[in-house]
């Protein structure tokens, strides 16, 4: 019979794989990984990680058990797409060179789309400069039968529209930009130089697509606003793990400013640092409405492959949905500001 997978067999099979690409170390906060991009570490001093973590963990929760909600309802409605969790996998790609290659491009497609859809969540396609692997994700994005893509911000608009196009054919619910990479040089020098996107821009892509669109990268409310004027339908909030740019604030910090100001006018979501389903709250508690999460899930990858990654969204909605229990709240909806020790 096989064994059930666990947090240690999962972290001790990923190691192995990983051979130092990253140390699966026992608190994920960037410090052994510091200036190692490529790699799945940060940029520079690697401060931008570590903030991310920092940020999230200064959030305090109130316990609350004088209450009626024994049943937490942890779903989501995303764009259409009934979700189990509001936990979905962030984007990532280029595994050869990120992660060494102890999967392959395709395997780790198959491992993080699969997982995820059997955990009742959605998986983020990214933009590798390679087509190849471009094509291999969307082609596991299309065996599951759902999925979102975000593309790098070429400078050349109409590549753009075609990847968004590609991405439509193969079952995305939602495409959009990772508009914090228009620094990367990598991108530059593969011959697809990317850039800022002015309003004007962003209103373009976001008109010539029918799918919901999607920027991803705002850490700030005056971006934000922006999104929102060029009919943005949905924000993630990020600093792209801390990969671009050193010294940012972290993610959580950034939230609850944003959310102050376009809560409900567009979708918000968030990802950086977050490594549990309490994590997860904090950040609903903050004004998301969803989270992504990325390196856990790469070694939830190397560790068990799609299984691993199945069963380490599934650990995070449990521990999300003993939160809820422990805050008083019957659903999403119901987690907001009231629940944090400080109000944000």
């Amino acid at each position: 019979m096989k064994e059930a997978l666990n947090l240690q067999t999962l972290k001790s099979n990923a190691k192995k794989k990983l051979n130092g690409y990253c140390r699966v170390c026992p608190v994920c906060d960037g410090r052994a990984c510091a200036g190692e991009v490529p790699g799945v570490g940060r940029t520079g001093t690697g401060s931008s990680f570590m903030e991310n973590v920092r940020a999230l963990s200064a959030v305090k929760i109130n316990l609350s058990a004088i209450h009626g909600e024994t049943s937490p309802n942890t779903t989501i409605s995303f764009f259409g797409q009934h979700l189990k969790t509001p936990i979905m996998a962030a984007p990532m790609v280029n595994y050869q060179i990120n992660t060494g290659g102890g999967l392959a491009e395709n395997e780790a497609a198959e491992a993080i789309m699969s997982g995820t859809h059997f955990a009742g969540s959605l998986a983020w396609v990214g933009d590798p400069v390679d087509e190849e692997m471009y094509s291999q994700w969307l082609e596991a994005m299309n065996r599951v039968g759902r999925g979102v893509v975000i593309i790098k911000p070429r400078l050349n608009q109409d590549s753009i529209l075609e990847a968004f196009d590609k991405a439509q054919q193969n079952g995305a619910v939602a495409v959009g930009l990772d508009v914090d990479g228009a620094g990367l040089i990598t991108m530059k020098l593969k011959g697809q130089p990317v850039g800022p996107k002015t309003v004007r821009q962003l209103m373009e892509l976001s008109q010539s697509t029918k799918l919901p669109f999607i920027v991803k990268g705002i850490m700030t409310v005056q971006d934000a606003v922006k999104c929102a004027e060029a009919g943005v339908d949905c924000i993630v909030v990020s600093n792209h793990g801390g990969r671009v740019l050193d010294h940012t604030c972290g993610t959580a910090d950034a939230l609850s400013d944003i959310a102050k100001e376009l809560k409900g006018r567009v979708t918000i979501l968030v990802d950086g640092g977050i490594r549990s389903g309490t994590d997860v709250l904090k950040m609903l508690a903050l004004g998301a409405d969803g989270v992504l999460i990325g390196r856990p899930l790469i070694v939830a990858g190397y560790g068990g492959n799609a299984e691993g990654v199945e069963f380490l969204i599934n650990k995070y909605t449990e521990e999300l949905y003993a939160s809820m229990i422990l805050t008083g709240c019957a659903n999403l909806q119901q987690i907001d500001g009231r629940i944090l020790s400080r109000k944000f």
